[in-house]
């Protein structure tokens, strides 16, 4: 993987990548004989999504000297992500996950295997000045910053570094409350690495347990007080509301589909978008309903990442 001509990156990002397997069968995974594999992290979700949309992304993480962590640099490798950045930790294990297949359009169960894998002792010792300097835009996300306290410290450093370079920040909560030691310091730690972001990205239900605030534009101004340019929040099935530091604000509306297969990665899919064209100079409005598009897409294939689409199959979005 090369970077551009001028050797800068459209993006970096951080993140754990897990081995995944989806059962063929729905069902009790207890019951469950065959597994599809699969590549799986909400990071590297966004970072795949954006390459496949012909940006020139970044992800920086560690992964350790097995299988699994081969599989994960086969991955990036045919993703077109670069992974200069990533180590080679043979001192522990890469994570792995168990998902269940669903086709009601419910969210599956997921069981994950990941305490102690090398993502998890990513630290301030990874931040590369030059190669973080080389992406014009970072992306964090709540997963990285949950894995361990020295994950969640290097998010912090590339975020402050980032910030004073000059450089766009996006950051998506991503809640995983089972990583945390309670959900004060949830919301105390990802509250702060928020308030380094221009665009932050959270759920509604997200934005209720991380400012207390149940409307859209309660949350929004609890991130705007903040310094944070840009507010967009997703609800679910009515799309995206949103709210600047300029005072524009409104709804984006969902696009539907009858076709729910997985509800996984349908946030990582919002993000994508919403990111993407961003970077390309749209206006939030349209960035939005991208997102809302790729994040419609993303639901009807099994698989985290499966349905991120090309610039060819995204079309007119």
């Amino acid at each position: 993987m090369t970077l551009h001509e001028n050797g800068t990156l459209d993006a970096v990002t951080i993140g754990e990548a897990m081995a995944m397997f989806i059962a063929s069968d729905t069902g009790d995974l207890a019951a469950a004989e065959h597994f599809t594999k699969r590549i799986a992290g909400a990071e590297l979700n966004v970072a795949i999504g954006l390459a496949r949309l012909g940006l020139k992304v970044g992800w920086v993480s560690r992964v350790g000297d097995d299988s699994f962590g081969r599989f994960t640099r086969q991955q990036l490798e045919k993703e077109g992500v670069d992974s200069r950045q990533v180590t080679t930790d043979a001192r522990y294990p890469t994570g792995f996950q168990l998902k269940s297949r669903v086709e009601d359009g419910s969210d599956p169960l997921v069981e994950y295997f990941r305490k102690g894998s090398a993502a998890s002792h990513l630290s301030v010792e990874d931040f590369n000045r030059d190669y973080f300097g080389a992406a014009r835009h970072l992306h964090l996300s709540g997963v990285a910053a949950a894995i361990s306290d020295s994950s969640l410290a290097l998010s912090k450093h590339a975020a402050q570094e980032m910030k004073r370079m000059g450089k766009t920040i996006s950051f998506d909560p991503n809640l995983r409350p089972v990583l945390w030691s309670s959900e004060r310091e949830m919301a105390t730690q990802l509250n702060a690495l928020a308030g380094f972001a221009d665009w932050v990205l959270p759920g509604i239900s997200e934005g209720k347990i991380l400012t207390g605030y149940d409307q859209p534009e309660a949350i929004a101004d609890f991130y705007l007080a903040m310094g944070v340019k840009a507010v967009i929040i997703k609800t679910g099935c009515e799309g995206a509301w949103y709210k600047t530091a300029e005072g524009e604000k409104g709804q984006v509306d969902a696009i539907r589909t009858a076709n729910v297969v997985d509800t996984v990665g349908a946030g990582d899919g919002f993000a994508v978008g919403v990111i993407s064209a961003l970077l390309e100079g749209k206006t939030l409005p349209q960035a939005i309903k991208r997102g809302n598009r790729i994040g419609s897409l993303a639901i009807q294939v099994s698989g985290d990442s499966e349905g991120l689409p090309t610039r060819e199959t995204l079309g007119d979005f």
